[in-house]
């Protein structure tokens, strides 16, 4: 399965700059928030395949307009082509806004998903905004990382993590791509594709 995964601004080579065809070939597009509902209606119309998104801090405005032909996979686990999504948005809570959680906030919504996490036998991809506590997060409340996503990634050990919110922008050290234990890291600023 081949994957565009795109977040927090849009790619100028696929829509700014875009040619047709050029999306032509992905399986599925993983959206990870802070991204334009027209960017995203675009994606899901010229790749025509699945688009797949969770909401960033920025994305109030999807809570009541969300984004048309696209897949919203909050607080869910979605299947596409039998691989398992299991999608949080939102980010750190450093001010007033819907999409913002703190910790104990967080932590409740991932002990609601007990039950679809246990019919579906687990998930292959977790898609969040924001990153996990210590994994290419800053300390800084408005780009922290969750915990709860870190123990998520130790008892489910799925083979992709794909969040956005950490913008590679930010500095020069600001990995793509990494790996903790079994699962690839993938922030996907902008875009990203890999094969799963």
């Amino acid at each position: 399965m081949r994957i565009l995964a795109v977040s927090d601004v849009p790619s100028r080579r696929y829509y700014e700059f875009y040619e047709p065809g050029r999306l032509d070939g992905f399986d599925l597009i993983l959206a990870c928030g802070d991204l334009r509902r027209t960017y995203l209606e675009f994606l899901v119309t010229m790749a025509r395949c699945p688009v797949v998104y969770v909401r960033g801090n920025h994305d109030d405005e999807y809570l009541d307009d969300p984004p048309e032909g696209c897949v919203c996979a909050e607080d869910d686990v979605v299947e596409v082509g039998g691989v398992r999504i299991l999608g949080l948005g939102g980010s750190y809570r450093y001010r007033d806004g819907g999409c913002m959680y703190t910790e104990k906030q967080m932590r409740r919504r991932v002990r609601r998903l007990w039950l679809k996490l246990a019919r579906s036998g687990g998930f292959d991809i977790l898609l969040t905004h924001a990153p996990a506590r210590h994994l290419n997060d800053f300390d800084t409340l408005s780009h922290r990382g969750f915990e709860c996503f870190r123990d998520l990634l130790d008892k489910y050990r799925p083979r992709y993590f794909v969040h956005g919110h950490i913008h590679r922008t930010y500095g020069q050290n600001i990995p793509q791509r990494c790996q903790y234990g079994d699962t690839v890291v993938i922030n996907a600023f902008d875009s990203y594709e890999f094969e799963y």
